[in-house]
Protein backbone atom coordinates (compact mmCIF):
# COMPACT_ATOMS: atom_id res chain seq x y z
CA UNK A 1 0.00 0.00 0.00
CA UNK A 2 3.01 2.47 0.77
CA UNK A 3 4.26 1.36 -2.58
CA UNK A 4 7.31 -0.91 -1.61
CA UNK A 5 7.60 -3.74 -4.59
CA UNK A 6 6.20 -6.98 -2.78
CA UNK A 7 9.56 -8.67 -3.36
CA UNK A 8 11.45 -6.31 -1.35
CA UNK A 9 10.06 -6.35 1.80
CA UNK A 10 8.44 -9.50 3.78
CA UNK A 11 7.19 -9.90 7.16
CA UNK A 12 7.34 -12.97 9.03
CA UNK A 13 5.89 -13.00 12.33
CA UNK A 14 6.57 -15.83 14.47
CA UNK A 15 8.90 -17.24 16.95
CA UNK A 16 12.75 -16.03 16.85
CA UNK A 17 14.12 -19.43 17.38
CA UNK A 18 11.98 -21.00 15.21
CA UNK A 19 12.40 -18.67 11.80
CA UNK A 20 15.51 -17.23 13.10
CA UNK A 21 16.85 -20.19 12.77
CA UNK A 22 15.84 -21.39 9.33
CA UNK A 23 16.70 -18.20 7.74
CA UNK A 24 20.48 -17.89 8.90
CA UNK A 25 21.22 -21.05 7.86
CA UNK A 26 19.68 -20.27 4.69
CA UNK A 27 22.74 -19.19 2.48
CA UNK A 28 20.66 -16.30 0.22
CA UNK A 29 20.67 -14.26 3.82
CA UNK A 30 22.73 -11.45 3.62
CA UNK A 31 22.25 -9.82 6.19
CA UNK A 32 20.57 -9.68 9.76
CA UNK A 33 20.07 -7.19 11.71
CA UNK A 34 19.24 -8.39 16.13
CA UNK A 35 18.02 -7.00 19.05
CA UNK A 36 18.23 -9.09 22.14
CA UNK A 37 20.73 -10.91 24.40
CA UNK A 38 24.54 -10.96 24.10
CA UNK A 39 24.41 -14.78 24.15
CA UNK A 40 21.73 -15.24 21.56
CA UNK A 41 23.79 -12.46 19.36
CA UNK A 42 26.90 -15.08 19.83
CA UNK A 43 24.75 -17.88 18.32
CA UNK A 44 23.03 -16.10 15.35
CA UNK A 45 27.38 -15.20 14.59
CA UNK A 46 28.63 -18.70 15.18
CA UNK A 47 25.16 -19.96 12.50
CA UNK A 48 26.48 -17.20 10.09
CA UNK A 49 29.99 -18.19 9.84
CA UNK A 50 28.90 -22.31 9.69
CA UNK A 51 27.21 -21.71 6.67
CA UNK A 52 29.20 -23.57 3.91
CA UNK A 53 29.74 -21.99 0.47
CA UNK A 54 27.73 -19.02 1.49
CA UNK A 55 29.54 -15.47 2.21
CA UNK A 56 30.79 -13.46 5.27
CA UNK A 57 27.00 -11.10 6.28
CA UNK A 58 26.81 -8.34 8.12
CA UNK A 59 25.70 -8.78 11.51
CA UNK A 60 24.29 -5.95 13.56
CA UNK A 61 23.41 -6.11 16.77
CA UNK A 62 21.99 -4.35 19.50
CA UNK A 63 22.60 -6.51 22.56
CA UNK A 64 22.35 -5.82 26.51
CA UNK A 65 24.16 -3.30 27.84
CA UNK A 66 25.20 -1.28 31.94
CA UNK A 67 23.71 1.77 31.14
CA UNK A 68 24.88 4.26 34.34
CA UNK A 69 24.38 7.70 35.37
CA UNK A 70 27.31 9.75 37.28
CA UNK A 71 25.64 11.95 39.36
CA UNK A 72 28.20 14.70 41.66
CA UNK A 73 26.70 17.37 44.25
CA UNK A 74 26.55 19.81 41.25
CA UNK A 75 23.50 18.55 39.94
CA UNK A 76 20.19 19.46 39.76
CA UNK A 77 17.91 17.06 41.62
CA UNK A 78 14.88 17.60 40.10
CA UNK A 79 16.01 17.24 36.27
CA UNK A 80 18.09 14.19 37.67
CA UNK A 81 14.50 12.47 38.74
CA UNK A 82 12.85 12.99 36.16
CA UNK A 83 15.60 11.88 33.51
CA UNK A 84 15.81 8.75 36.02
CA UNK A 85 11.90 8.04 35.67
CA UNK A 86 12.10 8.45 32.19
CA UNK A 87 15.06 6.15 31.60
CA UNK A 88 14.89 4.00 34.14
CA UNK A 89 11.34 2.67 33.98
CA UNK A 90 9.46 4.26 30.46
CA UNK A 91 8.74 1.36 28.31
CA UNK A 92 8.59 -1.46 31.33
CA UNK A 93 12.88 -0.96 31.52
CA UNK A 94 12.72 -3.19 28.79
CA UNK A 95 14.86 -0.74 25.71
CA UNK A 96 18.65 -1.76 25.52
CA UNK A 97 19.54 2.37 26.10
CA UNK A 98 17.31 1.67 29.53
CA UNK A 99 19.19 3.21 32.73
CA UNK A 100 20.08 0.45 35.26
CA UNK A 101 22.72 2.15 37.39
CA UNK A 102 22.72 5.51 39.00
CA UNK A 103 26.57 6.45 40.92
CA UNK A 104 25.06 9.17 43.71
CA UNK A 105 27.48 11.23 45.41
CA UNK A 106 26.95 10.56 49.31
CA UNK A 107 26.23 14.31 49.90
CA UNK A 108 22.87 14.06 47.75
CA UNK A 109 22.18 10.69 48.18
CA UNK A 110 19.25 10.84 50.84
CA UNK A 111 17.73 13.99 49.38
CA UNK A 112 17.83 12.16 45.75
CA UNK A 113 16.28 8.77 46.87
CA UNK A 114 13.54 10.78 48.77
CA UNK A 115 12.69 12.99 45.64
CA UNK A 116 12.77 9.66 43.69
CA UNK A 117 10.80 7.85 45.88
CA UNK A 118 8.14 10.24 45.82
CA UNK A 119 8.31 10.54 42.36
CA UNK A 120 7.73 6.62 41.57
CA UNK A 121 4.81 6.71 44.03
CA UNK A 122 3.12 8.71 41.59
CA UNK A 123 3.64 6.40 38.78
CA UNK A 124 0.67 4.17 37.50
CA UNK A 125 1.23 0.75 36.04
CA UNK A 126 -1.73 -0.92 33.83
CA UNK A 127 -3.07 -1.10 30.63
CA UNK A 128 -0.80 0.94 27.95
CA UNK A 129 -3.63 1.65 25.67
CA UNK A 130 -4.54 3.87 28.79
CA UNK A 131 -3.49 7.80 28.49
CA UNK A 132 -3.42 7.72 32.32
CA UNK A 133 -0.50 4.62 32.32
CA UNK A 134 2.95 5.28 32.70
CA UNK A 135 3.94 1.92 33.03
CA UNK A 136 3.11 -1.48 31.25
CA UNK A 137 3.83 -4.63 31.44
CA UNK A 138 6.93 -6.69 30.90
CA UNK A 139 6.86 -8.73 27.14
CA UNK A 140 5.54 -11.86 28.39
CA UNK A 141 5.49 -14.51 31.88
CA UNK A 142 9.16 -15.68 31.40
CA UNK A 143 10.01 -11.96 31.32
CA UNK A 144 8.39 -11.51 34.45
CA UNK A 145 9.13 -14.56 36.29
CA UNK A 146 13.27 -13.82 35.41
CA UNK A 147 12.50 -10.50 37.36
CA UNK A 148 10.75 -12.08 40.31
CA UNK A 149 13.62 -14.42 40.80
CA UNK A 150 16.23 -11.35 40.33
CA UNK A 151 13.93 -9.03 42.99
CA UNK A 152 14.36 -12.14 45.25
CA UNK A 153 18.15 -12.40 44.72
CA UNK A 154 18.34 -8.66 45.24
CA UNK A 155 17.36 -9.22 49.00
CA UNK A 156 20.37 -10.62 49.75
CA UNK A 157 22.83 -8.31 49.00
CA UNK A 158 20.35 -5.06 48.82
CA UNK A 159 18.66 -2.64 50.46
CA UNK A 160 15.01 -1.81 49.04
CA UNK A 161 14.69 1.77 48.38
CA UNK A 162 10.75 2.13 47.16
CA UNK A 163 8.88 -0.50 44.91
CA UNK A 164 6.02 0.36 42.94
CA UNK A 165 2.59 -1.05 44.42
CA UNK A 166 0.72 -2.70 42.00
CA UNK A 167 -3.37 -2.92 42.18
CA UNK A 168 -5.72 -5.67 42.43
CA UNK A 169 -5.89 -5.39 39.18
CA UNK A 170 -2.87 -6.14 37.65
CA UNK A 171 -1.51 -8.18 40.16
CA UNK A 172 -0.95 -10.91 37.78
CA UNK A 173 -0.75 -11.12 33.81
CA UNK A 174 3.15 -10.31 32.84
CA UNK A 175 3.26 -6.62 34.80
CA UNK A 176 5.92 -6.26 36.93
CA UNK A 177 6.27 -3.34 39.44
CA UNK A 178 9.35 -0.78 39.16
CA UNK A 179 12.06 -0.87 41.88
CA UNK A 180 15.11 0.72 43.51
CA UNK A 181 17.47 -0.70 45.47
CA UNK A 182 20.70 0.59 46.94
CA UNK A 183 23.95 -1.15 46.35
CA UNK A 184 27.10 -1.28 48.53
CA UNK A 185 28.79 -1.41 44.88
CA UNK A 186 27.95 -2.60 41.27
CA UNK A 187 30.48 -5.55 41.40
CA UNK A 188 27.68 -8.32 41.49
CA UNK A 189 25.89 -6.55 38.21
CA UNK A 190 27.55 -8.93 35.64
CA UNK A 191 24.77 -8.81 32.50
CA UNK A 192 21.36 -6.77 32.10
CA UNK A 193 18.03 -7.44 33.52
CA UNK A 194 15.69 -6.32 31.25
CA UNK A 195 12.73 -4.51 33.59
CA UNK A 196 12.04 -1.73 35.50
CA UNK A 197 14.57 -2.06 38.41
CA UNK A 198 17.23 0.82 39.17
CA UNK A 199 20.09 -0.04 41.33
CA UNK A 200 21.97 2.69 43.09
CA UNK A 201 25.39 3.00 44.57
CA UNK A 202 27.08 6.21 46.74
CA UNK A 203 30.21 7.38 46.13
CA UNK A 204 32.64 10.02 47.54
CA UNK A 205 33.34 13.17 45.72
CA UNK A 206 37.32 12.33 45.68
CA UNK A 207 36.44 9.08 44.16
CA UNK A 208 34.60 10.04 41.04
CA UNK A 209 38.05 9.26 38.73
CA UNK A 210 37.37 5.42 40.07
CA UNK A 211 33.67 5.32 39.53
CA UNK A 212 34.19 6.67 35.83
CA UNK A 213 36.95 3.71 35.40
Amino acid sequence: QAGIPKEVLHYLPGSGSLLGAQLMADSRTAGVAFTGSTIVAQGIAKTLLSRSNAPIVPLIAETGGMNAMIVDSSALLEQVVQDVIISSFQSAGQRCSALRLVYIQEEIGDAFLKMLKGAMAELSVGDPSLLSTDVGPVIDHEARKALQAYEISLKKKARLIYKVELDKVHQDGSFFPPQVWELTDASHMVEEVFGPILHVVRFKGTELDKIIN
